[in-house]
């Protein structure tokens, strides 16, 4: 499958904020967004470019929040297919689908210290769902769900040090609907997640507006 290997901070130059792609990094002030020589959208003759149109707003409001999550575009079409069937707000249904995903989980209970690194371990077979190894970044969480550690040495010693990683590190912060024991690298979904847990700020309708032309 295809991915994005370039440059993370690139990404969250082109959307003019910091997408938190790299929470350790953002925490000692490198992000590029907090220099005024890199405050700008990577490219040559940004300083030439004219007044963001309509179209131009809703797009990058679409690909913030795909690239936020790392998600591909044929992913983030099935997801908003997968919103528009449910019977609350389209826009918040959207966010919280993306937000139980199994790898943005692992990120958030802070099993792995960043979302690209959660959803390589996933891959890797390193967590279990209910006593049953998910190998799928994309699976969704469901309340009740309980998440645990493969049982074996080098694994629980590469997630202890991806814990490590994140002492003393704002983001991401304690989730209401998640309820984590770091002792025992255990994890319960014990709700859906809201709207106020999504960590980056997002005009979720003009994502709708966009999708839905």
């Amino acid at each position: 499958m295809s991915r994005y290997l370039g440059p993370s901070t690139r990404l969250s130059r082109r959307e003019g904020i910091n997408l938190m792609l790299k929470p350790i990094r953002d925490e000692t002030g490198k992000n590029p967004l907090e220099r005024e020589y890199k405050n700008y959208p990577p490219g040559m003759h940004m300083f030439r470019r004219g007044k963001t149109s309509d179209y131009a707003v809703r797009l990058r409001e679409k690909q913030k929040v795909k690239r936020h999550y790392g998600l591909l575009e044929r992913q983030f079409r099935r997801y908003f297919a997968l919103a528009s069937k449910s019977t609350m707000n389209t826009g918040e249904a959207l966010l919280q689908i993306l937000e139980r995903r199994f790898d943005n989980v692992i990120y958030k209970a802070r099993f792995a210290a960043g979302r690209r690194g959660a959803r390589q371990a996933v891959v890797h077979g390193h967590y279990l769902v209910n006593g049953r190894k998910v190998d799928r970044p994309g699976y969704l969480v469901a309340v009740g769900d309980r998440i645990t550690v493969k049982k074996r040495e080098k694994t629980e010693k590469y997630v202890r040090a991806q814990m490590a990683l994140l002492e003393g590190v704002t983001n991401p912060p304690p989730q209401a609907w998640l309820q984590v024991d770091p002792s025992t690298l255990e994890a319960e979904v014990v709700a859906l997640p809201a709207r106020d847990d999504v960590l980056i700020p997002v005009e979720e309708l003009l994502i709708v507006e966009f999708c839905s032309r």
